[in-house]
């Protein structure tokens, strides 16, 4: 049986495949107050209907509610009339304001990238970049009164349905970290794993702390369909019991002792064919994720365009980032920008 207070969390990517910018790993989680008398391997319940008058899956909701869906589905093309970025802002200022300042806060309250970077916790230095040396405003897709009447609105549901935002937090790892750990390494499905992994210790951790019970969600890495090996690795202090390994789900609970200032506890840990599907802390995951590489990729383009006059901007992705590096061609070298810092190796 669940304990009084269920810690449900989820984790996704964002920028595993290009040539420029960041791998962003986001998590996303949720307080969820109700016990249930349910087996451990239970899953949580569904968040959207849990949050149905304050969210739902798609982008064109006549109730004017704010789409949590996988962020490839809600970023809109470059052409349409609307901008693209407009339901991941939406989406994840509202939820970022709600979990860093609690259910007074309003979703307006992030007037740069800065503010809202750093509330995500994936705060950005000139060391990452001479593009980072300026923060630039927000918002990009909305206005300040829109993302205030979401703000209130998922206040309202979040209230009335006994959840509270615990977290959502984003690992940016930028090309020189990642060029670094690749040298290293040498396995960009590594790289991402570790990161996921990052997320679940410390999800596990302030659950442990607060005498919560962890449940922490994932789509499938890589493809695989067993993670007890990986696990293993990057939990050798935990007992670890397989709860299901099949083509669609590879579920397991993993049991810590007590230890240093944390009691005995325990954590389980599911990876899921397309979970995002099923899991809306996932959802969200994905969207903070993406939303904060292409606030990155702003802020480079930005750069760039200031010192290549016509420049056009570019997403990172591989074909379109060697035309962006074509056309800037020697700026990054007159600009004293080694090609690590800008270049991803994996």
């Amino acid at each position: 049986m669940f304990s009084a207070v269920l810690l449900y969390a989820g984790i996704d990517e964002a920028g595993y495949g290009p040539l420029l910018g960041p791998l962003c790993v986001g998590c996303a989680a949720f307080e969820l107050d109700a016990a249930r008398d349910a087996a451990p391997d239970t899953p949580p319940p569904c968040l959207w209907k849990h949050l149905r008058t304050a969210v739902c899956r798609t982008g064109n909701d006549r109730r004017g509610r704010i789409a949590v869906e996988d962020s490839k589905k809600l970023k809109g093309a470059k052409d349409a009339a609307a901008h693209p970025l407009r339901h991941l802002e939406r989406g994840v200022t509202a939820f970022a304001a709600v979990a860093c300042a609690g259910t007074d806060a309003a979703a307006a309250d992030f007037p740069t990238d800065a503010a809202l970077l750093a509330a995500l916790g994936a705060p950005v230095t000139p060391e990452d970049g001479p593009w980072h040396g300026s923060a630039l405003p927000l918002p990009v897709g909305s206005d300040a009164a829109a993302l205030r009447i979401a703000g209130a609105m998922l206040r309202t549901a979040l209230a009335k349905s006994g959840t509270r935002v615990a977290a959502l937090r984003v690992e940016a790892i930028g090309p020189t970290s990642l060029n670094a750990q690749a040298a290293r390494i040498g396995n960009k499905a590594t790289i991402n794993f570790m990161a996921a992994m990052r997320h679940v210790d410390r999800v596990r951790t302030e659950a442990a702390r607060s005498g919560r019970t962890a449940w922490i969600a994932l789509d499938r890495q890589g493809g695989r369909t067993a993670y007890l090996d990986m696990l293993r690795t990057s939990f050798p202090d935990a007992r670890l019991a397989v709860l299901e390994e099949s083509d669609a789900t590879a579920r397991y609970r993993l049991a810590w002792a007590a230890a240093r200032d944390l009691p005995a506890h325990e954590a389980t840990v599911s990876f899921e064919l397309g979970g995002e599907e099923r899991n809306l802390p996932i959802a969200l995951a994905s969207m903070a994720a993406k939303f904060a590489r292409e606030l990155h990729m702003r802020r480079l383009n930005a750069y760039f365009a200031g010192h290549v006059p016509g420049l056009a901007p570019t997403a990172g992705y591989v074909q379109d980032g060697r035309r962006f590096l074509d056309a800037v061609g020697d700026a990054p070298e007159r600009l004293g920008i080694s090609r690590d810092a800008l270049v991803r190796a994996l």
